[in-house]
């Protein structure tokens, strides 16, 4: 057998497999109708996400339909070559009308893919996570509930306040992370605790806004749009979370993030 023969037959068992606990998961998943006015559309940016995808999305249809929510999906994905596209389709399927998949050509970023996806919600809440399982949907309720507390414009999921907490780092990527939070927060004051989290609920209205004012389309969108957010008077909670590593896959943060974030702090700085 052809070394690429080997390759495209691995690649079929694996999709074969995802296939059967796509199937195992759906027949798992309670349903409810949904009970309240409010629509939640979650924003899932996607690079070879092929193994963590499902579970990701079972999870979310759990969460949503166990509290009697609203939801939808929108999957954005940038060309990934393992196969998550074909696994994203399989979903959409599975899942509809809960879930819909938009694909760009390439790895053109986190930032624009949040953009690209905003054009696609229906909802009036939009909540953004990383798709990799480092942020469980299981706090979702909670920061449902901690928004309808005082109609705040944005809840955002902190690891270094309450019982948040990190989980799965060394002690050297722990370190680069708050090391990282606190230069921020010493820079631009921006009156949070977790200015790089990535796991946040807002009112859509709110977050158009904010994506309209935001320059940035790397790692420190998040970070602008944060602080952008608070300048405009935007209202912000916070709810403590536990992230934990990605469950399958490798971290995309390396050096050349690390040097981005360093000079959009700086750049944030100058401009707000």
């Amino acid at each position: 057998m052809y070394l690429s023969d080997r390759v495209h037959f691995k690649l079929a068992i694996h999709l074969a497999i995802t296939d059967f606990i796509i199937f195992l998961l759906i027949a798992m998943a309670p349903t409810k109708p949904a009970a309240s006015s409010d629509k939640y559309s979650v924003i899932l940016p996607t690079y070879n996400e092929r193994r963590n995808l499902p579970i990701v999305t079972w999870l979310l249809n759990r969460t949503f339909s166990e509290h009697n929510l609203d939801w939808e999906l929108v999957i954005v994905d940038d060309g990934s070559p393992d196969g998550t596209q074909v696994v994203a389709q399989q979903l959409v399927k599975a899942y509809a009308p809960h879930v819909v998949l938009k694909t760009r050509s390439g790895k053109l970023g986190l930032g624009t893919a949040y953009v690209h996806g905003l054009q696609f919600v229906t909802g009036n809440f939009v909540i953004i996570m990383d798709a990799d399982f480092s942020h469980h949907p299981k706090f979702i309720p909670q920061m449902i509930a901690r928004q309808k507390e005082a109609n705040y414009d944005i809840v955002t999921g902190t690891r270094y306040a309450g019982d948040g907490g990190v989980y799965g780092w060394d002690l050297k990527r722990k370190f680069v992370s708050r090391g990282a939070n606190l230069f921020a927060d010493t820079v631009l004051r921006p009156g949070v605790s977790d200015l790089t989290g990535s796991f946040r609920l807002y009112k859509k209205s709110v977050l158009q806004k904010v994506i309209e004012s935001t320059e940035s389309k790397g790692y420190t969108f998040q970070m602008e749009m944060m602080v952008r957010a608070k300048a405009m008077g935007c209202t912000v909670a916070e709810v403590p979370i536990s992230f934990v590593d990605r469950l399958y896959g490798e971290s995309k943060l390396g050096g050349d993030e690390i040097v981005e974030y360093a000079k959009g702090v700086l750049g944030l700085w100058l401009k707000v």
